[in-house]
């Protein structure tokens, strides 16, 4: 059924206003507030500057204790006056798992501060983020295109066979492996373009730019979410619904960027605009 154009926009708008909400609830992007690098061996860290990882002053004791790094693995020692729970309960040891293995990760909490181990490649970094962080507290909602049905196209899923696997950018300068088993296809102004798919075709993602990059959109392009394709290969691609990546609200996030395959030549005047914000 094809919903009218009033009806589509209350949709596009409520879709709207629920993002905004997952960006503000607590751990959501605009909590982020801080990303350090572990090196091997001791990561002393609290709020004094003399640690190795500098926590927000106001918000932490000065020294807390010492993260340890060693062969792949990760634990904590804490002091006990540090006053660092996890799961609820007061911990001093903890063996920590990071965001990718399984059960992971292990979330640290002190106050408004939660933190825990996120893993980039060979590397691994302490994401900190902080119920009154400053980016949250400076966010006045996104600015948007109109929303528009026309930019709603029927796509056709094009496999590779087989699936490729390719070296994804990062704003970090480092390149993800990423399994890519297909292209969207779909015709825009009289003229075919496509746009690779990452992951799988369960959760189908798109990191795309175009000719507003940089522009009026994000510098770093636009995430583009996309329904689940159909067993005959179809899928509606809704550029209303092109986001920007964590990174456009913060400088403590780490995000894909588009790959060469994803960059279309055309301006897709849909989805969000660019985010601005003030470093704390």
């Amino acid at each position: 059924m094809i919903q009218s154009s009033t009806t589509y926009h209350e949709t596009m708008q409520n879709w709207h206003d629920e993002r905004e909400a997952a960006l503000k609830a607590p751990g959501g992007w605009l909590t982020l507030a801080g990303l350090f690098w572990l090196e091997e061996g001791n990561n002393s860290f609290g709020s004094d500057p003399g640690n190795d990882i500098v926590f927000p002053t106001g918000k932490a004791p000065g020294f807390m204790g010492s993260f340890l790094l060693k062969n792949g693995r990760i634990s904590v020692e804490l002091l006990p006056q540090a006053n660092v729970t996890s799961n609820g309960r007061s911990v001093t040891h903890l063996e920590l798992k990071h965001e990718a293995e399984e059960g992971g990760p292990t979330i640290l909490e002190h106050g408004l501060l939660t933190w825990y181990i996120i893993k980039r490649g060979d590397l691994f970094a302490i994401r900190l983020k902080d119920l009154q962080s400053s980016y949250l507290a400076q966010f006045n909602g996104i600015g948007t295109y109109p929303w528009n049905p026309a930019w709603r196209v029927e796509a056709t899923f094009v496999p590779y066979d087989p699936p490729k696997t390719v070296n994804v950018p990062t704003m970090l300068g480092t390149f993800t492996p990423t399994h890519v088993p297909g292209a969207l296809v779909f015709n825009m102004g009289g003229q075919e373009h496509r746009l690779d798919v990452h992951h799988s075709l369960d959760h189908p993602s798109i990191v795309y730019a175009d000719a507003t990059t940089a522009k009026e959109t994000y510098g770093g392009g636009r995430f583009l979410l996309i329904d689940q394709i159909n067993p005959n290969g179809t899928t509606i691609v809704d550029f209303n619904k092109s986001i920007n990546p964590p990174c456009a609200f913060s400088p403590f996030a780490t995000c894909p960027l588009p790959t060469p395959e994803n960059r279309l030549p055309i301006p897709i005047h849909a989805g969000e605009l660019a985010y601005h914000y003030s470093l704390s």
